[in-house]
């Protein structure tokens, strides 16, 4: 996985689905995480409450919960505006479940978004939204 080789939009000359530039991305959000010192501790977290994180990383004292948003072309606007607040409501509720896995502990949380974007011949794009949203005051209650 390569983030200095021009995207071929294909795989031992398969076009990839949808499904599979998704995953791409997250990889290489996932590598680019780690080569900017931060430590990925997790993966598609699915929570017990309908929730879901695409890669939960730690970044100094800071637990990132990121949400990665591939695309091939910015025709229709930046990666990140696909994350609506529908979208983030489910992210909230995966964080959520993941700190009372932790035992709630009092750390610092922050919402970030990794841009992907993927055009054929090109090299990859990356590009990490730090605190892109936040929880409402209200989910903090009992933290």
């Amino acid at each position: 996985m390569q983030l200095d080789r021009p995207f071929s939009g294909a795989l031992l000359g398969v076009k990839l689905s949808r499904l599979e530039i998704g995953l791409l991305g997250e990889l290489l959000a996932a590598k680019y995480l780690r080569q900017h010192g931060r430590r990925v501790l997790f993966r598609n977290y699915r929570g017990l409450h309908r929730g879901e994180v695409d890669i939960v990383a730690r970044h100094g004292q800071t637990l990132s919960f990121v949400e990665v948003k591939t695309r091939t072309s910015t025709a229709f606007g930046r990666p990140a505006d696909a994350v609506n607040k529908d979208k983030q409501l489910l992210i909230q509720r995966g964080a959520l479940d993941w700190l009372r896995l932790l035992g709630n502990p009092r750390i610092a949380i922050r919402f970030d978004i990794a841009e992907v974007v993927l055009v054929r011949g090109e090299l990859p794009q990356l590009n990490i939204i730090e605190d892109a949203f936040s929880l409402p005051d209200s989910s903090m209650a009992g933290r």
